[in-house]
């Protein structure tokens, strides 16, 4: 680590980060609608990007910083195991392009701003919808703490902030200010906001890493010689070298799918598809994200690279924004620190407006103030922002990195209990309301119980996401096994409830409401005033 501050990677840094201040105000005349006070203009933007502005805005909602720090980290550490997210991002296109279309269509047809508005629309049940909303935002908060832990790992190779020893508040300045920049411009501007700074989030990251997979292996000596660095590690730890032993593929499949399965169940990630104009651009959306599968291949590359270049970091974490330096030119530098730093504000900026939308139509106008109007809604969801984005604040700076971090894995393993509601419901009412809550119940308790009982060496509890698979014996990732045990529930209960005809609530979808286009007649983007997001 280089002494002292980086002048000239902290100038073009900051640089860029004025550049996306500056237009995450301007957002708000972006598409500028004639009514602004609604959740539809405000949290989904107007439900009005086409194909460039979802696949761009998608792609800073899934990518995050903390993607772009954590996965060459994990390979870093651990050999090619931390490979598993290439293959988990390529499973889930597929099944986006199956189910999200219909919920696209569902949630257009009648004024869905949330997965748990659909959930009460289809099963008739507040409850269900409740769990659906608490498991999104619990799921959500530490997402949010992990982007602005990707910024700090940038400004501590800066030397921004000074050391251990100075003042809490000079140390954590800098990444306050990017707090208070970031809940400014959402709060103004809503969805615009990330979505147009989304363009410049996903250009410098695709520049980072083209150049960075050009030029630092020369520097290096080639591929042959980092591959070789890094089995020579591997190998010396007992890893087996650079690939996974047979005792870890349990894990590894296991991990890719249930992470497979989990990312579009998250609410940022349901708010950006939403947020688009006709089912025909999810679609095409599904065709081309893989090309960040491409990119997210090469940016695995760069843990081999840390490794072949001598890296020596306490923090895994600052494994590759301390390569960026020891590597590149300052200036450039500079760019790869802003890209990682963008790369934050973007899914945040989402993520905190997807949690306050399921707090304003799921808790508060369904518990609280039915009565609420859009405009009401509207102001609610842009103070609830602010607050999420607050507690994420405190996460970080008043606990351990790694607490953010088992939280984070914690919530994978959460939001997954929510899939047998979510998908299910866009296929089948087979399933019964009660018998869904009573599945997600047992899989939310059944995850948190195991994953408290992981032990790694640092610490005794939360250690890891993967545990023995009961009556297999095989370790596996406890998100996909709690869901099994979800679904198993769920299953069980529903021919039960049925037998005994237990009330199965309204459904108030049709099913043409599955497959309607925003030409369709009967299709609106927002119910009238009266109705828009009423009670179910």
């Amino acid at each position: 680590m280089k002494d002292g501050v980086n002048g000239v990677a902290l100038a073009v840094f900051i640089l860029f980060f004025v550049a996306v201040t500056v237009m995450g105000f301007l957002a708000a005349r972006w598409r500028k609608a004639e009514n602004e006070h609604s959740l539809d203009e405000w949290g989904l933007g107007g439900r009005s990007f086409g194909t460039w502005i979802t696949w761009f805005l998608l792609g800073g909602d899934l990518y995050t910083a903390y993607t772009f720090v954590a996965v060459p980290a994990a390979i870093y550490a651990a050999g090619a195991a931390g490979f598993f997210a290439v293959p988990y991002t390529i499973l889930i296109y597929p099944m986006m392009f199956v189910f999200l279309p219909r919920l696209w269509s569902v949630s257009h047809k009648h004024g869905y701003v949330t997965t748990s508005d659909f959930v009460r629309g289809r099963f008739g049940s507040k409850g269900l919808s409740l769990a659906v909303a608490v498991t999104g935002i619990l799921a959500t908060m530490p997402y949010i703490a992990l982007q602005l832990v990707g910024i700090q790992a940038v400004l501590d190779v800066m030397g921004i902030g000074g050391g251990e020893d100075t003042n809490w508040f000079i140390k954590d300045l800098p990444l306050l200010i990017a707090f208070g920049v970031l809940a400014a411009y959402t709060y103004s501007s809503g969805l615009r906001a990330p979505a147009l700074i989304a363009f410049v989030k996903d250009a410098l990251i695709y520049i980072v890493i083209a150049v960075a997979i050009i030029y630092i292996p020369i520097k290096l000596g080639g591929f042959d010689d980092i591959f070789a660095a890094a089995g020579d590690k591997y190998a010396d730890a007992g890893a087996g070298g650079l690939v996974p032993t047979a005792a870890s593929q349990w894990t590894y499949a296991t991990l890719a799918l249930g992470s497979a399965l989990a990312l579009f169940m998250y609410p940022h990630s349901v708010t950006a598809v939403l947020s688009s104009r006709s089912r025909d651009v999810i679609r095409r959306n599904s065709t081309i994200l893989p090309l960040y599968s491409l990119m997210l291949g090469l940016l695995g590359l760069l843990g081999f690279m840390a490794i072949a270049a001598g890296v020596k970091v306490e923090n895994g974490q600052l494994a590759i924004p301390q390569l960026f330096e020891n590597m590149f030119p300052d200036w450039f530098t500079g760019v790869a620190f802003a890209a990682i730093g963008i790369g934050a504000l973007v899914p945040a900026a989402i993520m905190s407006i997807a949690a306050a939308n399921l707090f304003t139509r799921n808790i508060y106008k369904d518990f609280l103030k039915p009565d609420a109007t859009p405009a009401q809604e509207t102001k609610v969801s842009k103070l609830v922002s602010l607050l999420v984005k607050v507690g994420a604040l405190v996460f970080v700076l008043g606990m351990d990195k790694t607490v953010a971090i088992n939280f984070q894995l914690l919530g994978g393993i959460w939001i997954l209990q929510t899939m047998p509601a979510l998908v299910g419901g866009l296929f089948t009412r087979w399933f019964h309301r009660w018998a869904l809550l009573a599945g997600w119940a047992v899989g939310m308790t059944y995850g948190t119980v195991a994953a408290y009982g992981v032990a790694s060496p640092t610490q005794k509890h939360f250690g890891g996401s993967s545990a023995e698979i009961p009556g297999i014996g095989e370790i596996g990732y406890i998100g996909l096994t709690a869901f099994v045990l979800n679904l198993v529930v769920t299953v069980v209960l529903t021919f039960v409830l049925k037998a005994v005809k237990a009330p199965e609530g309204v459904d108030e979808t049709k099913p043409g409401d599955y497959t309607a286009d925003a030409g369709d007649p009967g299709v609106k983007a927002e119910l009238p005033p009266a109705t828009a997001g009423a009670a179910h």
